[in-house]
């Protein structure tokens, strides 16, 4: 007992001497959160959260055994009209008839959705008792599953419940939601990982979601196979998702940083700012990208470049799942919903469409050249992952060094010649302005704090890229 006493007399006085500095300080480590919000504006911790992965060539033929395993009864398989007489659906069709699971197959899934197509997917959702869900496709299957779940699970909720503040109400989720399994058939979203739903509100001409980590899947099944049957332009602007991705996640401002501190867990949000850990997974899914993506994209039977982009996909998904992404994911929201006329090639869909990786990455050149000031050596280091020589480049020149970087990899692959080359004009930018600033779940993110004028500024200079 004298023993222990000496000890924790030497702790009492280690406390009392300890660095009092808000990085250092015990104040900045404690576990009760509401004790320390008190003493703090900005958050202290962070929380690391993903589903399970699965990952192997052909592991979608055991998807029937899990839920045979899981006891599912009513399964809801949820996917779009062009990939419902695809192999990826037929291979999970398939292992639910060998393995005597009952299902029903919703296949309205809108590419890129709305508020009314995921309306339409709940309406469905809550016509039967389903106690599994199931997504094969790519980020607007899993993304529409993922909101059916998760309003079946609340029958009595307004939609504008669960959608991220301001525009909707950004209430926690505080009902225990059905298993979903998400089987991903592109290489670049990475919802089979987050607890992120994205749709575009239709009354504002603008992206929004819906955030918390109960909506993340069970298990995503990655099936490397699925993504040879991506055309050219779906493999190109699903890589540039996962580019952003880990370029955002990575640059993103410290979780330590972000304001304001929650005083109850339920109340941390999914994105919460870099941090040591999902800087792992984003710094090593952007290596990925800059050693595979030109590869993937341009030779569609290349196994291993798009099993490569595949797990790339997931890892920037882990990270970003975490950290959270910044400016080029918000000012992509207005770019994707106020789109008139613009037609993306390699996609067979029946409306106007700047698909979701291309949003994202038109702006990815201005807004890096932007960020680059409040953490230079990122910005270097993301250079250099891309083939940067950084060996005699100043601090100040990040910036313009990551900007060109990106410019010339944009270029190699093809990408249309900024905001003017999918129907925008100066004229517009004010309503690009507009819809962006609602999205402060992920403006709020950015390292460096920025105004209406500084967003004009960042939309004009996308306007044309090379």
């Amino acid at each position: 007992m004298a023993g222990r006493d000496r000890i924790a007399h030497l702790l009492r006085q280690l406390e009392k001497a300890a660095c009092r500095c808000p990085a250092h300080s015990n104040t900045y480590h404690q576990g009760t959160g509401a004790a320390a919000c008190t003493l703090r504006k900005t958050d202290y911790a962070f929380e690391m959260a993903s589903s399970n992965i699965r990952y192997g060539e052909g592991v979608t033929r055991e998807i029937g055994m899990d839920l045979q395993n899981m006891g599912a009864r009513n399964v809801c398989l949820m996917t779009d009209k062009n990939l419902s007489v695809l192999p990826p659906v037929k291979a999970v069709l398939e292992s639910l008839a060998q393995n005597g699971v009952n299902y029903k197959v919703y296949d309205q899934v809108r590419v890129e959705p709305t508020d009314t197509s995921f309306k339409q997917a709940i309406a469905f959702a809550k016509k039967d008792s389903f106690d599994v869900y199931v997504a094969v496709g790519g980020g607007s299957v899993i993304d529409t599953c993922k909101a059916a779940n998760l309003y079946a699970s609340h029958p009595e909720a307004e939609f504008l419940d669960f959608v991220n503040a301001p525009i909707g109400k950004g209430k926690p989720v505080t009902e225990v939601l059905k298993p979903l399994i998400a089987v991903p058939t592109t290489a670049g979203t990475g919802s089979e990982t987050t607890g992120v739903a994205i749709f575009d509100y239709e009354e504002l001409k603008a992206k929004t979601g819906i955030a918390s980590r109960a909506i993340k899947p069970t298990l995503g099944m990655v099936d490397p196979l699925h993504t040879l049957h991506m055309p050219e332009r779906v493999a190109a602007n699903s890589g540039f998702d996962v580019l952003c991705h880990s370029l955002e996640s990575y640059t993103a401002l410290p979780y330590s940083m972000r304001k304001p501190c929650p005083p109850n867990p339920i109340n941390r949000p999914a994105y919460q700012g870099s941090n040591p850990i999902s800087d792992v997974w984003s710094r090593h899914a952007l290596t990925v990208v800059a050693k595979y993506m030109k590869r993937a994209v341009r030779d569609p039977e290349d196994l291993e470049a798009r099993s490569s982009m595949h797990l790339a996909s997931v890892f920037a998904g882990i990270g970003f799942g975490n950290a959270g992404v910044h400016l080029c994911h918000g000012m992509s929201y207005p770019i994707a919903g106020n789109v008139t006329t613009y037609r993306a090639k390699g996609y067979n869909v029946d409306h106007p469409i700047v698909p979701h990786g291309l949003s994202v990455v038109l702006t990815s050149p201005a807004v890096f050249n932007f960020t680059a000031p409040m953490c230079p050596e990122r910005h270097l280091e993301a250079a250099e992952i891309l083939g940067a020589d950084v060996s005699r480049v100043k601090r100040e020149d990040a910036g313009p060094l990551l900007a060109d970087t990106l410019r010339q990899f944009l270029y190699d692959l093809q990408v249309e010649d900024g905001l003017s080359a999918v129907g925008y004009t100066k004229d517009d930018v004010p309503d690009l302005v507009k819809g962006t600033i609602p999205q402060e779940r992920v403006t709020k993110l950015s390292p460096r704090e920025h105004t209406e004028e500084d967003l004009t500024h960042l939309f004009e200079a996308s306007l044309k890229i090379y």
